[in-house]
């Protein structure tokens, strides 16, 4: 098939098929409408050598002849999910930002990445290394209309009713007919409630219950998985969020996640790479974990 042919499963919920794109077939399934999760190439016969050494993301499907159809299928999807990656790519960088006991990070509250500035990565991909620990906490990911529509449809009528949210047209149907500028302000005065409102395990508990109502995908995280969410696009714009699903102690040993911008910092052959907006989205990072903050972290160069 071409660049540009159709290149979508049917949207089977559950059920295993076989994706043709990038002159291969793949072992597909659709756990959710918004989901497409790739386990690796048909007819999956690869030795336990050849599988620790798989790197199909960037052989195949990053390949600069297949790079816009790949983007474009996650643009139609919302959330791409490559299981069975190993890949040791130097663009990857580590998740910045820390939950205490007493109080959420941003990255705990559904959000779009790059969400204060004028310009959003058109991806995010947030990748689980292989490594000797296991991730514990999950990452959720959902539509951004459907995550609005949850949280209105969770929060407390105490809440609802407080003077932030006085005068907010919060019926379902005025939501579905909202731009994305209308949902990104509602979603503010909701979250900034939330957050000044209810207690820590208050509002981990409340998000819960967003997750829930939102139909979140929100799978264990398998070692050598990749999820590449559509952050900003013309097609399906996710949000995702850090989910303790039990209460957040603390203290407890957990495997590390890394990311990237794969649109912005992955240049094919003739493009330039835009500095200033790196440098904007990488000091909106070190904000959330200035722990962890050195600029040198940040993926900045061509490949």
């Amino acid at each position: 098939m071409n660049a540009h042919a159709t290149h979508s499963p049917e949207p089977v919920t559950g059920l295993h098929s076989v994706l043709s794109f990038a002159n291969s077939q793949w072992r597909v399934r659709r756990p959710k409408p918004f989901v497409l999760v790739i386990e690796g190439e048909q007819p999956g016969v690869e030795s336990a050598d050849a599988m620790a050494h798989c790197d199909y993301l960037h052989d195949k499907l990053l390949l600069p002849e297949w790079r816009e159809a790949f983007y474009q299928l996650v643009d139609d999807t919302g959330l791409v999910v490559c299981l069975n990656l190993h890949t040791q790519h130097p663009t990857y960088r580590d998740v910045r930002g820390r939950s205490s006991k007493g109080r959420l990070s941003q990255g705990e509250y559904y959000h779009h990445d790059g969400c204060t500035g004028p310009v959003k990565p058109r991806f995010v991909e947030i990748r689980c290394p292989v490594q000797p620990q296991t991730r514990g906490v999950a990452t959720a990911v959902a539509p951004h209309r459907d995550v609005v529509q949850a949280m209105v449809k969770v929060l407390p009528p105490e809440l609802a009713a407080s003077p932030a949210l006085a005068g907010q047209d919060l019926r379902a149907d005025g939501i579905a007919q909202m731009d994305a500028a209308a949902l990104d302000h509602l979603q503010g005065l909701i979250t900034r409630t939330v957050r000044k409102k209810l207690s820590a395990e208050g509002a981990r508990a409340y998000f819960r219950q967003v997750d829930e109502a939102a139909n979140a995908y929100f799978e264990p995280w398998a070692l050598g998985e990749s999820r590449i969410i559509a952050n900003a696009n013309s097609g399906v714009t996710m949000q995702h969020r850090r989910a303790y699903q039990s209460l957040h102690a603390g203290g407890v040993a957990n495997g590390h996640l890394v990311k990237r911008w794969p649109n912005e910092e992955l240049l094919l052959p003739g493009q330039v790479l835009d500095p200033d907006l790196m440098a904007a989205l990488c000091s909106e990072e070190a904000e959330e974990g200035p722990e962890s903050g050195r600029d040198e972290a940040c993926y900045l160069g061509p490949h």
